[in-house]
């Protein structure tokens, strides 16, 4: 360990692709983060894109009644925030957040494009309809249904991996056993806010006169290329990520923890809050884990 500080190596257990230990000048840093904060203005772009005008969609193309629409709505954008834990759980127990973020990605796009289609293709969409109540327009089919709502639920399962990780991974470039990095890594969470607002703006705006000016087909469409373009963008940068590897499920370590307080509920607590039970030094200076301290905030509930 001392070795690889004098080399230059990061400290806090990031590694390149291929499980080796990285140096700090080659990997990481603002290089690694410039593609990922440009990725996540065309990915915001393109998910408020879609989200933004979804209501207006389902009352004015597919005649569905206020409530209905609002319901689906709802259901689809709670479903959205749901399914990050799936993807965080995945990443932190099995594949990593990298390769966890790119198949999410597959799956995002893939909802995307066929979102696209449902909105473009004749046979996938309902016909025009000169009622602008919509009481008496032909409602769609079952099939033009399936496809959009399938696509919905598509691109909400793919969003479930990609957001709860590619901040992390942004996180993930500035090694915080580095003074240096460390204040540099708040400077890339202001730069990350940025860009979420920076994508929202222009969804908000042109894409949403796009959608109701011009036509879904290209108001769709936009979202989509720009969707691809932040994919493309993500990749580029591969060659500068830092990584962690997966470190388990946090679930599991939690149900410990909670476990071991049920078991040991009546032992007495020692005063000072140093002799509470914790690892040893050299487990968090060889896996780069951080020792949080135990404080008598909360002393209250042992009581």
């Amino acid at each position: 360990m001392e070795e690889e500080k004098g080399n230059g190596y990061t400290e806090d257990g990031t590694v390149d692709l291929k499980g080796n230990p990285v140096l700090r000048s080659k990997r990481g840093g603002w290089t690694a983060c410039f593609f990922v904060v440009v990725y996540e203005v065309f990915e915001r772009m393109a998910y408020y894109g879609i989200s933004t005008n979804l209501f207006i969609y389902l009352t004015k193309k597919l005649h569905q009644d206020t409530v209905q629409s609002a319901n689906n709505v709802t259901n689809w954008v709670g479903t959205i925030w749901m399914t990050p834990v799936l993807g965080a759980y995945i990443a932190d127990a099995l594949l990593g957040r990298y390769w966890t973020f790119l198949v999410a990605c597959g799956i995002y796009f893939s909802g995307m494009s066929l979102l696209t289609l449902s909105v473009s293709i004749n046979p996938l969409k309902p016909g025009p309809c000169s009622d602008p109540s919509g009481l008496s327009c032909k409602k769609p089919t079952t099939l033009q249904l399936g496809v959009f709502f399938g696509a919905l639920y598509t691109l909400a399962l793919g969003t479930g991996g990609t957001k709860p990780n590619i901040s992390t991974i942004g996180a993930d470039q500035f090694d915080e056993f580095e003074p240096r990095e460390k204040a540099q890594k708040l400077s890339f969470f202001n730069w990350w806010m940025f860009s979420i607002f920076f994508g929202t703006l222009f969804a908000n705006t042109v894409l949403v006169y796009i959608q109701d000016n011009v036509g879904w087909t290209l108001g769709y469409g936009l979202p989509t290329i720009g969707l691809a373009i932040s994919i493309l963008i993500f990749l580029a940068g591969t060659p500068f990520y830092r990584h962690k590897l997966p470190a388990g499920s946090p679930f599991t370590r939690m149900a410990r923890v909670i476990v071991a307080a049920l078991r040991n509920w009546s032992l007495p607590v020692p005063t000072d809050p140093k002799e509470l039970f914790e690892l040893d030094l050299e487990v968090y200076a060889m896996k780069g884990k951080y020792r949080i301290d135990s404080t008598p905030t909360l002393r209250f509930v042992l009581s």
